[in-house]
């Protein structure tokens, strides 16, 4: 671990926040609506419809807040990268206008809101800026720029940023925004409360029974209800939608920073790869830098703690003596043409709707599934609702993404099958892993600061892919569908239902291990 980066991931946004714990659901229920994931869709849902009168229960398999709501980087923005010229060339202009269109008027619904409750949420207006680093990503911000003015967005292509960073182009679209998303949220979890919805958390929904929308938990307690809102990041139930072999995951990574150097203002983030960006955030009533970045598909690519390294590196060279306060990682899914399901999840179950796919942008994705699924429980007519629906498939570019993706899956649940032991190893160094095998089974082990052994089974509850080891967050990580596991082997992300199987320590003794290579 670099002694510039704090020892365990901690987001900054969870430190700065408190929230009350709510208790497990014990007793079989019913109610208009069962909502499934205490994130900014699941809240923001619950909020509209407790709002019009419906009675709903929101369930968390964990704590609200303490998913990827919790490890964004909080941008309210419609620029979401270089996306409007690709959903031109795939959609048309009146899909593209339409995506635009949505995620504004999320900015603006949330913008409303906090204006009227008067919210302490750290929100400022501020633009969104897109700059290239290389001359061939200058080329796609020209023509990514002409998107937006076939689209009628109000955008400027300028030649440089305020930062010590070579830019070839740079791309900004206007009065955008950001804020602190748990502090806004947290206003929201109390209007559901005193609208009279209740929320219970440690439950996990794992099925929906039919002919009836009934949503059974864990612990095999039962909601009955007229509508479920699958708002889990991962939907927790997939009907006959496939939703495995049509999302996959990726993990981006965050720090935020206390410097000398005065912020410029702004949201920025790089189109070359890996990927870069920056906003600033108020802390105790001082400035600071969040610094993002380093995507890659989970489970997959180099040491994890690497990335975090990147972005220290980052830091270093455009700001003055960063001191390296917080670091975190995210998991976003995407979806086969990079726009989100929202909606029904299949025509033969209309009252099960889901929102998924929201491709690292949440915080307006979120918020504009929840005034979509908002509409459809309540019959009401929405401009979005065929653009988003999960039972679309565009032969361009989906076809394509689908066999790529599976193809993909497919080569890492092989590769996981095959690997052999390559090194033998008396023990494990403290806060480290390894994957051995014994009995022709292939486990894996982490050893904390204190010498405490951990021994789980690295096969995946889900579909059976085998997990890699993740160094920077110490967590073990499916390559093929995303599913996290502590080092404990619990759940931290779906589509895993079932936590990996543990061991006693003492299966270490006399066996056959490899280094995990972290």
């Amino acid at each position: 671990m670099s002694d510039r980066l704090p020892t365990y991931p901690e987001p900054y946004w969870q430190d700065t926040f408190d929230l009350p714990d709510f208790g497990t659901l014990e007793n079989d229920e019913s109610a208009d609506v069962v909502i499934v994931g205490g994130g900014i869709t699941g809240i923001t849902a619950a909020y509209l419809l407790s709002k019009e009168g419906k009675e709903v229960v929101l369930l968390e398999a964990n704590n609200l807040l303490n998913g990827t709501t919790g490890h964004t980087t909080a941008k309210i923005t419609a620029q979401h990268g270089l996306i409007y010229d690709e959903f031109i060339q795939h959609f048309g202009k009146t899909k593209a206008r339409l995506y635009y269109e949505s995620q504004s008027e999320a900015l603006k619904f949330i913008k409303q809101t906090i204006n009227e409750k008067k919210l302490e949420s750290d929100f400022k207006i501020e633009d969104a800026v897109l700059y290239a680093t290389t001359d061939e990503y200058a080329m796609k911000l020209e023509k990514e720029y002409e998107a937006y003015k076939a689209l009628h967005i109000d955008g400027e292509l300028v030649d440089n940023i305020p930062f010590p960073i070579d830019v070839h182009n740079a791309l900004s679209m206007k009065t955008q925004a950001q804020f602190h998303p748990l502090h806004y949220l947290k206003h929201l979890v109390q209007e559901v409360l005193d609208n009279g919805g209740r929320i219970y958390e440690k439950t996990t929904a794992v099925n929906i029974e039919k002919p009836e929308a009934t949503v059974l938990t864990r612990n095999n307690k039962r909601i009955m209800c007229n509508y479920v809102l699958a708002c889990s990041h991962f939907p927790f139930y997939e009907g006959t939608g496939f939703y495995s072999t049509r999302l996959h995951a990726d993990r981006s990574y965050a720090l935020a920073a206390k410097t000398n150097t005065t912020y410029p203002g702004g949201m920025y983030l790089s189109v070359d790869q890996p990927s870069r960006s920056l906003r600033s955030a108020t802390m105790n009533g001082e400035e600071i830098v969040i610094i993002g970045g380093e995507s890659h598909k989970t489970g997959q690519g180099k040491d994890t703690l690497e990335h975090y390294k990147a972005l220290q590196n980052y830091a270093d060279s455009i700001l003055e003596k960063p001191d390296i306060l917080y670091r975190w990682s995210a998991q976003d899914l995407i979806t086969l043409d990079k726009l989100p399901y929202i909606g029904e999840i299949t025509s033969s179950q209309p009252n099960v709707l889901i929102a998924t796919g929201f491709r690292k942008w949440g915080m307006t994705n979120g918020t504009a599934a929840a005034l979509l699924l908002k509409d459809i429980v309540l019959g009401n007519d929405n401009p979005y609702k065929r653009l988003y629906t999960p039972s679309r498939f565009y032969a361009n570019p989906s076809l394509k993404n689908f066999l790529m993706e599976n193809a993909d899956v497919s080569k890492h649940l092989i590769k996981g099958k095959l690997e052999t032991p390559s090194t033998s190893i008396e023990d494990i160094s403290h806060d480290d892993a390894a994957v051995f095998k014994t009995n022709g089974q292939r486990k894996g082990a982490y050893k904390d600061s204190d010498g405490n052994v951990f021994v789980v089974d690295t096969t995946c509850t889900h579909m059976g892919c085998e997990v890699e080891w993740n160094h920077g967050d110490r967590t073990w990580d499916c390559p093929c569908h995303g599913s996290r596991f502590s080092y404990k082997g619990e759940v931290i992300e779906g589509p895993a239902e079932k936590p990996l199987q543990q061991h006693d320590h003492t299966i270490l003794d006399n066996i056959t291990s490899e280094n995990s290579g972290y």
